[in-house]
């Protein structure tokens, strides 16, 4: 007896057959949103994989150039770019860009009431290394 007179003479059991299939297709739906939300939350945590080789990581210390002391959130990005980051209490910063010849980059105080007001500062690097370190000093502004 074939399969489909086997079902035809007892509903009961392409009821079941039927159940288990859409069991089944349930079953891989929740594996592949379980799979898309693991990535997403390894992402969001640890950032994106960085492109072997094409990208270098800049870091530095902003200090004020009167007093010496490191300078809390100045705003560092790559110009004409996505990349920013504000510096810490220590005046530390550090994040990955793109390697190209000419990185431009930009120092902005958008909080002046928070440490003083000071002057925005441009600076222009030349990647040569996989990492560079930056001391910039910026003037208040009076």
């Amino acid at each position: 007896m074939s399969s489909s007179r086997r079902l035809a003479a007892h509903p009961q059991l392409l009821t079941i057959k039927i159940m288990f299939m859409g069991r089944k297709w349930l079953r891989n739906i929740v594996k592949g949103v379980s799979l898309t939300s693991a990535l997403f939350v390894f992402q969001a945590c640890y950032g994106t994989p960085q492109d072997l080789g094409f990208d270098f990581w800049i870091e530095g210390q902003v200090k004020s150039k009167t007093t010496g002391l490191p300078i809390r959130g100045i705003k560092v990005s790559v110009a004409d770019g996505v990349q920013y980051e504000y510096t810490d209490e220590n005046g530390r910063f550090g994040f990955f860009t793109e390697k190209v010849e000419g990185v431009k980059l930009q120092f902005q105080d958008v909080d002046s009431t928070e440490n003083r007001w000071y002057q925005h500062r441009d600076t222009l690097l030349s990647v040569a290394k996989e990492q560079v370190f930056l001391n910039i000093e910026l003037e208040e502004k009076k």
